[in-house]
């Protein structure tokens, strides 16, 4: 099975580092529509038979001008929302912004219990990201399709990558960004687990991602 994951396009959250993750969120700026009309020509050809996006209304917009291009419908599943900031929602200073990226860095460490106040914990994150990333590749495989595109959000898919994909580090996933429409792609499943091929098209060593050398930093606040 190959999985891209796909960061949604630029919202006006992400311009001002805002903390927005909760249902149903920013939509799309200019420029995040124009990035998810790009995505047409990145993954276009990469056989793609299965688009699955997550309840904020970001993820739907980003994927919609592929799902028009290849013929397909958007599936929606909410365990693939971006990682809750509870009390934090919509601050966009930067003690608060810190404060969240905190909680994503001790959930990497295997600290699951850690939590924003009013939001879920590492646990309960792990467990409905899972169950959509499975859900999601047995419904592609009932179809007859090998190849699927999830739409998500740039925290949720450092922090899963990070803790799911053998040759990810946490050291990479933290030291790398995942720009908007930034795509991850993956081959495995989740009974024998994945392997990173590529990291916004940057190729990752089979055996262990290098922190070096792998693209941008994240800028800060610009992950949600």
């Amino acid at each position: 099975m190959r999985l891209f994951l796909v960061r949604h396009g630029q919202t006006r959250s992400n311009v001002e580092h805002l903390l927005d993750t909760a249902v149903p969120g920013a939509d799309l700026s200019d420029l995040g529509r124009e990035q998810a009309d790009a995505l047409v020509g990145t993954l276009a050809e990469r056989g793609i038979g299965a688009l699955t996006a997550s309840t904020l209304v970001r993820t739907q917009q980003t994927a919609a001008p592929l799902a028009a291009h290849l013929g397909l419908d958007v599936a929606v599943a909410d365990g693939l929302r971006e990682i809750e900031a509870g009390d934090l929602e919509m601050r966009g200073d930067e003690a608060s912004v810190a404060r969240y990226l905190d909680v994503v860095a001790a959930w990497l460490r295997g600290e699951l219990d850690v939590a924003e106040p009013g939001a879920e914990d590492g646990t309960a994150f792990f467990a409905r990201y899972d169950a959509a990333v499975d859900d999601a590749v047995t419904a592609a495989r009932a179809a007859g399709v090998d190849t699927l595109a999830l739409v998500s959000h740039g925290a949720a898919i450092r922090t899963w990558a990070g803790t799911r994909v053998r040759n990810l580090t946490t050291e990479y996933v933290i030291a790398t960004g995942l720009a908007n429409t930034g795509v991850v792609e993956l081959v495995g499943d989740p009974g024998s687990g994945w392997t990173c091929v590529s990291w916004m098209g940057a190729v990752v060593d089979a055996e262990q991602a290098e922190v070096a050398g792998q693209g941008p930093a994240a800028e800060p606040g610009s992950v949600f």
